[in-house]
Parts: structure tokens; sequence; C-alpha cells
């Protein structure tokens, strides 16, 4: 099995994820966010895939979620609405997003990619 991580290298969360999924001999290919942002039609598969609300795709601590007032965009958004602000600008999208087709996880936490990645 290979993995898809979505990463931002300056990104020290992504940092650790690549680490772990390293560290337990996975095979990753790693997309940088902002220079191949995903496309709509991916970045809905991932949301339909994760069992997450599309909210939980969003940079929220990030600049550019602030400087697009995204807090006020999203209540009244549509998922295609959503979908589309995530495709536009990578560094709106929250990282490292992990894949294998089937599984999304979203962000790193160790207990969440033990029970994901290791099964």
């Amino acid at each position: 099995m290979t993995l898809t991580m979505y990463w931002y290298p300056n990104c020290s969360t992504c940092r650790k994820a690549k680490k772990w999924i390293e560290e337990h001999n996975l095979e990753v290919d790693l997309i940088h966010i902002v220079e191949a942002t995903p496309s709509e039609s991916t970045i809905k598969s991932l949301i339909e895939n994760s069992d997450l609300e599309a909210k939980k795709f969003f940079n929220t601590s990030g600049k550019v979620y602030r400087e697009q007032n995204m807090k006020d965009k999203l209540p009244d958004a549509t998922l295609d609405e959503k979908v589309a602000y995530l495709a536009a600008d990578g560094m709106l999208i929250k990282r490292p997003i992990v894949t294998d087709g089937e599984q999304v996880t979203v962000g790193f936490k160790e207990e969440q990619f033990e029970n994901t990645w290791l099964k």
C-alpha cells in the first residue's frame, strides 16, 4: 500500500507525520499542497472518504483563512463552495492530508495514524 500525503515542507506537523510514516516503513508519495494544490474533484473525494465535515479541511489557524474572512463565509457556504475555496489556495487546506485512496486522515495525531495506517 502506498500512501499519498499532501503536505507543506515548512510545516512542523507535516514533518512529524512524514517522520512517523518513514519510521513505520510505509511507502508514501509526497505532494506539495501549495505547488500542486489538489483539484476540486480530488478535494471532494477526500472529504467524502474521510467521514469528516468539510470545515475540518480548513487550516483555521492560517493567515490566508483570516485574510479571506473564511470564518464568516463558511457557515453559509455549500459543499461545492467550500471545495472551490480549498482548491483555490493550498494554504487554506489543513495539513497534512494522508490517503490510501479509501481512508483519509487530516492533521497528525499519532494514535489516529496508528489506528488508520497500521491495520
